[in-house]
C-alpha cells in the first residue's frame, strides 16, 4: 500500500501577508497610482519641454492639450502639468517627510508611556490629550502665523501637529506587550529599558504602526493643501499643488482646468494612500478576512 506524504510546511508569515494585500484590489490600485505620482513627480519635469517657471505670455490660459502644453497654461503663461509636476514634488515630499518626523516623535513618546505607565505615561498621555482637544488645522494655521512660510516650517508644522494619533497607538500596544513572556525574559536577561522598549516591544507593534504612517502622509499631503491654499505655506514662485489651488480660485470659471487639475492630484494621492493604509491593516492583521 503506497503512503501518501503530506507537507506540513506552512507559508511564510511574509508570504501570507503579501497574498492578503494582493486580494485587496483598492489598495493594490492605490500602492499603482502612489508609484506613478512618485515616478510622475520625480522623473516627469526632465522629460517635458517646458521649465515650471517658464513663463510664455503669449500662451496665457490656454486650454488642455493646446500644442505640447498637454494641460494648458496658466495666468502667465506657464505649463500646468511642468507645474503640476514640480508641485507634486513638493506636496509628496513634505507627506513623506512630515509623516517620518511624527512616526519617531509618537513612537518614542507612546514606547515610553506605554511601558513605564504610571506617574510618566499619564503625564505623557495627558499631554498628548491636551494637543488633541485642538483641531489639527487651526493649531497648524495658529503655528504658520507666527513662523515664516517655507518648505522647511510648512513640514515641521505638519509633523507637530501629526504624531500624537501615532503615540496613542504605540502606547496602547507596547502596553499590552510588557507583560508578555519575551518582554520579562528580556528584563530577566538583563536587558535594559530602551532596549527592551525599541528591541523587542516596538518591532512586535510595527503593523498598526506602518498602518499608521501611510495614513499620516495622506492627511500630512491633505494639511499642506489647506495652508498653502490659505496663503501660509509653500510661497510662489515655486509650486505645489496647494497653492496651485490658491492662484486658480479667481479663473474657476474661465480657466476650470487651473483648479481641476491640482484638485484631482491632491484627491489621488489622498485617496490612493488611504486605500494602501487599508490594504496593509488587513494584510498584517490576520483578524481580518478578506474576501
Amino acid at each position: 500500500m503506497a503512503t501518501v506524504a503530506l507537507s506540513t510546511a506552512q507559508p511564510e508569515p511574509g508570504q501570507t501577508a503579501w497574498r492578503r494585500f494582493c486580494r485587496h484590489r483598492l489598495a493594490l490600485a492605490g500602492a499603482v497610482i502612489i508609484i506613478i505620482l512618485l515616478l510622475g513627480s520625480a522623473l516627469g519635469p526632465y522629460l517635458l519641454p517646458f521649465d515650471d517657471t517658464y513663463i510664455d505670455i503669449m500662451k496665457r490660459f490656454a486650454p488642455p492639450l493646446s500644442g505640447a502644453h498637454i494641460l494648458g497654461t496658466d495666468e502667465l503663461g506657464r505649463d500646468v502639468l511642468a507645474r503640476l509636476m514640480m508641485g507634486g514634488r513638493v506636496s509628496l515630499s513634505i507627506g513623506i517627510v512630515a509623516m517620518g518626523i511624527a512616526m519617531a516623535v509618537g513612537v518614542v513618546v507612546g514606547a515610553f508611556a506605554g511601558f513605564y505607565g504610571g506617574v510618566v505615561g499619564a503625564v505623557l498621555m495627558r499631554l498628548v490629550d491636551a494637543v488633541l482637544c485642538f483641531p489639527s488645522i487651526f493649531l497648524l494655521l495658529a503655528l504658520a502665523a507666527l513662523t515664516e512660510p517655507g518648505l522647511v516650517t510648512t513640514t515641521v508644522l505638519i509633523a507637530a501637529t501629526a504624531w500624537m494619533g501615532v503615540a496613542r497607538v504605540v502606547e496602547a500596544q507596547v502596553r499590552s506587550l510588557r507583560e508578555r513572556e519575551f518582554a520579562v525574559a528580556a528584563l530577566a536577561f538583563g536587558s535594559s529599558n530602551l532596549r527592551i522598549m525599541f528591541r523587542e516591544l516596538v518591532p512586535n507593534a510595527i503593523a498598526p504602526i506602518v498602518v499608521a504612517a501611510t495614513l499620516n502622509v495622506a492627511n500630512a499631503i491633505l494639511l499642506e493643501s489647506y495652508i498653502s491654499y490659505l496663503g501660509n505655506g509653500i510661497q510662489p514662485p515655486a509650486a505645489s499643488w496647494g497653492n496651485m489651488l490658491n492662484n486658480a480660485q479667481i479663473y474657476l470659471t474661465s480657466a476650470p482646468w487651473l483648479a481641476i487639475v491640482p484638485g484631482v492630484a491632491i484627491t489621488l494621492a489622498v485617496t490612493s494612500f488611504n486605500f494602501l493604509g487599508d490594504g496593509l491593516r488587513d494584510a498584517l492583521d490576520p483578524r481580518m478576512n478578506i474576501s
